[in-house]
């Protein structure tokens, strides 16, 4: 219960994270919330066993707002170079495989969280936080690296049957 309720949390303060400044004050402090409370969820439904079917949902959905309500606000502001673009769209390309593949085979969305996907995200969550520091030139690389790593193994897990959820 306390799990989907952080949960609710975020999706709500990705909703307020809509309308503030990109890179304010404010906008970090919601961006931070909303991440942490994204890391924190699911160690809650883990500790208190209150995991559920709609939990895993739950928290799809409120990813799915959080990283939506970003790029809305953060892509615009960036200068990103051709190659990064034709490389993130590479590992979607590899995520929707996974995806399809993972239905094709068992007739349901297969999920597999992976350490590298786990770092993958983490990578992904410190970026705006270190944009005014490091140019996305620098970090693009090896985030895109590591990206495409996980994406990679992600599939052949989904393949293998390793981890499905």
């Amino acid at each position: 219960m306390m799990a989907n309720v952080i949960t609710g949390l975020r999706i709500l303060v990705s909703a307020v994270l809509m309308f503030c400044p990109v890179f304010s004050p404010i906008f970090y402090v919601l961006y931070l919330i909303a991440g942490l409370s994204d890391m924190v969820d699911g160690i809650i439904a883990r500790k208190t066993n209150s995991v559920s079917e709609f939990g895993s949902r739950f928290d799809s959905i409120a990813d799915f707002v959080f990283v939506g309500v970003c790029l809305i606000k953060i892509l615009p502001v960036m200068d990103i170079p051709i190659w990064l673009y034709v490389w993130t769209a590479v590992i979607a390309l590899i995520k929707i495989i996974n995806i399809l593949s993972g239905y094709a085979m068992y007739k349901r969305y297969a999920a597999v969280h992976t350490i590298m996907n786990k770092v993958t995200g983490v990578l992904l969550f410190t970026l705006p936080l270190t944009l005014s520091i490091v140019p996305l030139i620098y970090t693009g690389i090896p985030i895109c690296s590591v990206a495409t790593f996980a994406a990679v193994q992600e599939g052949h897990f989904i393949r293998i049957g390793k981890g499905i959820d």
